[in-house]
């Protein structure tokens, strides 16, 4: 697929979260509903967030628009299409977030999450269901580089043939997280895992590569 219409297919492709009952929808819900957990258990100070491959930011932007803790949040947005990039832009400065900071880039890149790593909160959403199943496990064992000891990893996956998700969780487990929750939707394939990192830290360390998307999407539940 030619970058312009790589582009075309994946603004269409959010359209899917106005649908009502989509599986978008049901899933941005959930993201949603761990994100303000996270933030609700963070002690006072600055929290730091980054965003994989971030689309529209819906699914930080809709939570810090209303939540207590927003003005503590200093987030970095990474997303490689800038229609998307823009609209969350435009989102996030709507909402009056001057700590949220929204970049066109590769996310894969470490070295786009220069300044904010690392992080207390993690968003991997809309990513794994798009690799390789060797650079999932890589992005998981590499992302205590991006992650202060305590640090939330909320990521997802599609239970789809074949399921990965469960062995994603092992993966997790290895790189010294403890699993918080594993949620699911009846009717839906949607998996969104919620990990706390309670191993070491690594040094954050720029310029690794963590994966590559295969295909253009378009078979891939997220």
């Amino acid at each position: 697929m030619d970058q312009p219409a790589a582009q075309r297919y994946w603004v269409d492709w959010h359209r899917q979260y106005d649908v009502a009952g989509s599986s978008l929808g049901r899933r941005l819900a959930i993201v949603q509903r761990r994100v303000r957990q996270a933030l609700d258990a963070q002690p006072p100070g600055e929290i730091r967030v980054l965003s994989m491959c971030a689309g529209q930011g819906r699914d930080i932007l809709g939570v810090l628009a209303d939540h207590a803790r927003r003005e503590d949040v200093v987030a970095r947005l990474v997303e490689l299409d800038p229609v998307l990039a823009a609209d969350a832009e435009r989102a996030a400065r709507s909402a009056g977030l001057d700590g949220v900071q929204v970049r066109v880039g590769d996310a894969a890149d470490t070295g786009m999450y220069e300044g904010v790593a690392p992080v207390n909160l993690a968003l991997v959403c809309g990513v794994f269901g798009n690799l390789r199943d060797a650079d999932v496990r890589h992005t998981v064992e590499q992302l205590p580089r991006l992650c202060r000891p305590g640090a939330t990893v909320i990521w997802t996956r599609h239970r789809g043939t074949p399921d990965l998700t469960s062995t994603v969780r092992s993966w997790f487990a290895d790189a010294g997280f403890e699993e918080l929750g594993f949620d699911v939707a009846d009717g839906f394939l949607i998996g969104v895992g919620t990990h706390r990192l309670v191993g070491p830290a690594l040094p954050y360390e720029p310029g690794l590569r963590l994966f590559d998307f295969i295909g253009n999407g378009q078979d891939a539940h997220l």
